[in-house]
């Protein structure tokens, strides 16, 4: 499916589990957006505590670690800080309940985005790490916050009543990590942004020092199987219209 011209998107909201999943399934995407003026809004499910390669570093700082490193890499990507909300649900836990997609319509009605890139709630069997079950229940929650919720006036009522968040229509949703996508993005101008944002996620990619590589051949063997010339990089994602 062809989707919505950048000419007409404002507003973008990356919903995903954890810091650093929307780095490496969109990075580069994210560069050539923020570059054409588009807003981009981040909102992280989980709080990561359970992420990361060091032992000695204590499990309750972990969450403070990685909203930082975040930061950093939104930075990298041109997304300002202010416009990343962390919903610090515990990592490893989270599951796809009615107050979850009440959090993110409440955020959803904030941003106004017209477009929303989540993660897919549907299982990959041939990429089981994609699959990570915070992942599928952050990918259920956003859909559902999109369809029926945040668009509903009458989905928590509260929202409207006590916080003014009016009700709004999210044109279109782009699914990272499918496994059928229809839609790819060339990223090979934007490939080094991509990298210096996986780069910020030191508690995660410092011990890795393949991880460049193997990032590289991902978004090459996506190239490749959409056509482009060998040494093009791509980012790929599942569209589906909302509107």
């Amino acid at each position: 499916m062809e989707p919505i011209a950048d000419s007409e998107i404002q507003r973008i909201l990356f919903v995903t589990a954890h810091p650093d999943d929307l780095d490496f399934g969109a990075g580069g995407t994210i560069a050539q957006w923020t570059a054409k003026g588009i807003e981009v809004f981040y909102c992280i499910c989980t709080n990561g505590d359970q992420g990361g390669e060091d032992p000695s570093v204590p499990r309750e700082e972990m969450p403070k670690i990685r909203q930082r490193e975040q930061r950093d890499a939104a930075k990298a990507l041109g997304v300002p800080s202010e416009n990343i909300e962390f919903l610090n649900h515990r990592d490893g836990w989270l599951v796809p309940t009615i107050e979850l997609r009440k959090e993110i319509v409440r955020v959803i009605r904030k941003v106004k985005p017209q477009r929303m890139v989540i993660q897919s709630p549907e299982r990959n069997w041939d990429r089981i790490p994609a699959s990570h079950p915070d992942h599928m229940a952050a990918g259920e929650a956003a859909i559902q916050a999109v369809y029926p919720d945040a668009r509903n006036a009458f989905a928590f009522e509260d929202l409207l009543k006590n916080e003014k968040l009016e009700p709004w229509r999210v044109r279109e949703v782009w699914v990272m990590s499918h496994k059928e996508p229809d839609h790819f993005v060339d990223i090979t101008d934007t490939f080094d942004l991509k990298i210096a944002a996986l780069n910020a996620h030191v508690s995660q990619t410092a011990h890795n020092s393949e991880m460049p590589r193997m990032v590289r051949e991902w978004g090459e063997r996506n190239a490749k199987a959409q056509g482009l010339p060998d040494g093009r990089v791509a980012e790929v994602f599942k569209i589906v219209n909302t509107d």
